[in-house]
């Protein structure tokens, strides 16, 4: 079991940045992929981005590649991060952290399904 906390969401203009983090504890954080999740309010948890362990495979949803990026400072580090630039005003969302043991390829990576531990959430809002 992996404990997740989300922190960094924020009101930010159209065209600005915001970097979230979520800080992992838990045993099984070393071995597990790492991901971003958002949701609005009426809609289903989407797909964000995700970041294999030992950071060495990332993956990005259509809407956010260019502009997000999911790093984390080592391969052992405890937090990871979300740097989200260039913001619109459909990137407002709650956003969530989640993590399964293992790895995830590809579009795997994108079913919530997967996913054994969540963190509560950040909320994001874009201003237009």
């Amino acid at each position: 079991q992996v404990n997740l906390l989300e922190s960094g969401g924020g009101l930010v203009q159209a065209g600005g940045s915001l970097r979230l983090s979520c800080a992992a504890s838990g045993r099984t954080f070393s071995r597990s992929t790492m991901t971003w999740f958002r949701q609005v309010p009426g809609k289903e948890r989407t797909f964000v981005a995700a970041l294999t362990r030992g950071g060495t495979d990332k993956y990005y949803s259509d809407s956010v590649k260019g502009r997000f990026t999911i790093s984390k400072e080592s391969a052992t580090a405890n937090t990871v991060y979300l740097q989200m630039n260039l913001l619109q005003p459909e990137d407002t969302a709650l956003y969530y952290c989640a993590s399964v043991v293992g790895d995830c390829r590809g579009t795997s990576c994108w079913d919530r399904r997967l996913y054994t531990s969540w963190g509560q959430g950040t909320q994001v809002t874009v201003s237009s």
